[in-house]
């Protein structure tokens, strides 16, 4: 790529639902947003390094029952970035905020992915937005512990300010079994076109920069702190199996929160959405309350176990 950007003109051009995309000028930024389906708005929010693409099997299930509105971070696939001054959690969230203002959407949902759903709090704790329900994905809402934690950020600094780091990355995603090891490494496995998708966003050293930069910036000690502030009602959904982030840091959060509860998923990964699509659209639309109006709210913190499902075959919940 001769820009280092994708474009959407050839690399879009199989982009997961292309008809539903649309590019919004907000917050300074030009935005990719897919937007789906009819009803009550749901915001979804994917995590570092990823894009629109990570829900193109749970989307459509759910947009049999809301208006999914599916942005691509600022820096992420065809999304402009933001300048380095407004990369902070809060910075992005005004910029999200801002979006949505000019989409003229009020969620009342909220789904974030890993860092997503850091991004989500934080826009519901800033007033960006006033779902009544939030969803985390193996949401990533606590600082690296320990001795992780003091190297974690101070070298993902030095990887942001260096411009070779990216290139160097994309290059190596020319073969596609990094892709694959980097994948594998959350815990998840996914199909050849989800493999496809990734390669083609890692190959580009913006996408790439933008990831460094987001994660260099990154500091969730506030939002920790914030927590017990939380108004929606809070769903950690957790997959025992993520070797991304530690599924025990669930119980963590959910000690901060008032009334949250914990949904676990056994057998799945980092990506469990896009490993189980149908299984996570059923645990959403009962946490959401969608085709479920007798369901009553959560009143007070709860641990359920999802059933165990295998690997070939979709599960149905309860």
């Amino acid at each position: 790529m001769r820009t280092g950007r994708l474009l959407w003109e050839s690399d879009g051009l199989d982009w997961p639902h292309r008809a539903f995309s649309r590019f919004v000028v907000a917050s300074h930024l030009r935005w990719h947003v897919q937007v789906m389906g009819e009803g009550p708005t749901l915001l979804l929010l994917h995590g570092t390094g990823a894009a629109s693409h990570s829900w193109r099997d749970l989307a459509p299930l759910l947009a049999l029952h809301y208006t999914v509105v599916m942005p691509d971070l600022p820096g992420h696939a065809f999304s402009d970035g933001l300048p380095a001054s407004r990369l902070s959690l809060p910075g992005m969230a005004h910029a999200l905020g801002e979006l949505l203002a000019t989409l003229g959407l009020a969620p009342v949902a909220a789904v974030g992915h890993s860092a997503g759903a850091a991004i989500a709090a934080r826009m519901c704790l800033d007033r960006h937005m006033a779902p009544a329900t939030l969803v985390s994905l193996n949401g990533a809402f606590l600082p690296p512990a320990g001795w992780p934690g003091l190297v974690f950020l101070p070298a993902a600094r030095l990887l942001a300010l260096s411009s070779f780091v990216p290139n160097m990355v994309a290059r190596r995603a020319a073969d596609p079994a990094a892709v694959q090891r980097l994948i594998d490494s959350t815990g998840s496995r996914l199909d050849a076109q989800a493999a496809a998708l990734y390669r083609k966003l890692v190959r580009s050293p913006h996408h790439v920069a933008a990831t460094l930069a987001m994660m260099a910036r990154w500091d969730l000690r506030p939002l920790l702190a914030d927590l017990p502030r939380l108004k929606p009602s809070l769903t950690l959904v957790v997959s025992e199996g993520d070797r991304t982030l530690d599924p025990r840091q669930a119980v963590q959060v959910a000690h901060r929160v008032p009334a949250a509860q914990i949904v676990r998923l056994p057998g799945l990964g980092h990506l469990a959405h896009e490993e189980a699509p149908q299984l996570i659209a059923d645990r959403l639309l009962a946490c959401c309350g969608a085709g479920l109006p007798n369901t009553p709210p959560n009143t007070g913190k709860t641990d359920v176990s999802a059933p165990p499902r295998t690997r070939d075959r979709q599960s149905e919940c309860p």
